[in-house]
């Protein structure tokens, strides 16, 4: 069987009060980090910012975008062997994130709520408390 390419996508990690941001979409249960596909054409921040915008509403410059760390894992429902190769970047802002029109609510999340996340998400959530962003 051929071997399925990664899924290559960008996430923001916007942090307040040692939680990060995290969406449900519509009629799911499963927290995700706020982002998607990169498009052919694009950087990964811009990718980031473009899904910020998308999803959360969030207006971001790419060039204001703090890369942290890349996760590896198996991809959420996707055949076994098939990666996502997730780039997370920090980003600052004060203004009020809200879900749009692909996203049902957003959360705030710690550790606590690694059960609620895919692969993906979980590691995320793993790797920004163990840098003491969140708790």
């Amino acid at each position: 069987m051929p071997q399925l390419p990664d899924l290559l996508v960008s996430a923001i990690a916007l942090v307040r009060d040692r939680r990060v941001l995290m969406v449900t979409a519509r009629g799911r249960e499963v927290y995700y980090m706020p982002g998607g596909k990169i498009d052919a054409g694009e950087t990964a921040a811009e990718a980031a910012a473009r899904e910020a915008f998308e999803e959360v509403a969030l207006e971001l410059d790419p060039a204001s975008l703090d890369e942290l760390f890349e996760v590896v894992t198996q991809a959420h429902g996707e055949p076994d062997g098939r990666l996502v190769r997730m780039r997370v970047f920090k980003t600052e802002t004060d203004a009020a994130p809200a879900p749009s029109a692909e996203v049902g609510s957003l959360h705030w999340v710690t550790t606590a709520d690694l059960d609620r996340c895919p692969p993906a998400g979980r590691e995320v959530l793993t790797r920004l408390a163990a840098t003491g962003l969140i708790d």
